[in-house]
């Protein structure tokens, strides 16, 4: 199988170049094009992302998260969420990579078969970075205003949140 993997890779290249020649496609110029507008979009969601990105530093650098944990503890208790993963559903709709770290973290503090270590990569599974998948996306078409977008993607996070844990402690026993 890992043998597969390694021409795979070349194979699409490779059958992309032929099809081009067989369709009498200028290849290297529709490469060069597509490489040019792929910076433009990149111009485009640039200044969306340095916010984000700036915005999730100055939140986890203030402190934020840990009262906001502290803070709705009790309800998180009361659904059946693990408090010590709390941190990790405020961060993951924000940033991978910061939700990630973050994930590392409660896997070495309590062991990736515990409850809480369980919890917390079902979680991080279920889940998805919505700011970021919303900064990229429609920041590259140019879209201003989300509508019930951010609102339905939250929900839907919160309920992968909720359901993580409790698919856990079901089949966790």
């Amino acid at each position: 199988m890992n043998q597969i993997g390694i021409y795979v890779v070349p194979s699409v290249i490779v059958l992309t170049v032929l099809y081009g020649i067989i369709r009498k496609t200028d290849v290297f110029a529709a490469f060069t094009e597509g490489a040019k507008e792929g910076i433009f979009s990149l111009l485009s969601i640039a200044p969306s992302l340095i916010g984000l990105v700036t915005a999730v530093s100055m939140l986890e650098a203030s402190g934020f998260f840990e009262v906001l944990t502290a803070f709705l503890q009790p309800v998180c208790t009361a659904v059946g969420i693990p408090a010590q993963v709390l941190p990790l559903g405020l961060m993951r709709p924000v940033t991978g990579s910061g939700s990630f770290a973050m994930l590392h973290s409660i896997l070495e503090r309590y062991g990736a078969d515990s409850l809480i270590g369980q919890t917390a990569s079902v979680m991080a599974g279920s889940t998805e970075t919505t700011f970021y998948a919303i900064t990229v996306y429609f920041g590259s078409v140019g879209l201003k205003n989300t509508r019930c977008t951010v609102p339905a993607a939250l929900t839907a996070d919160m309920l992968g949140m909720l359901f993580a844990a409790w698919c856990v402690r079901m089949f966790s026993g």
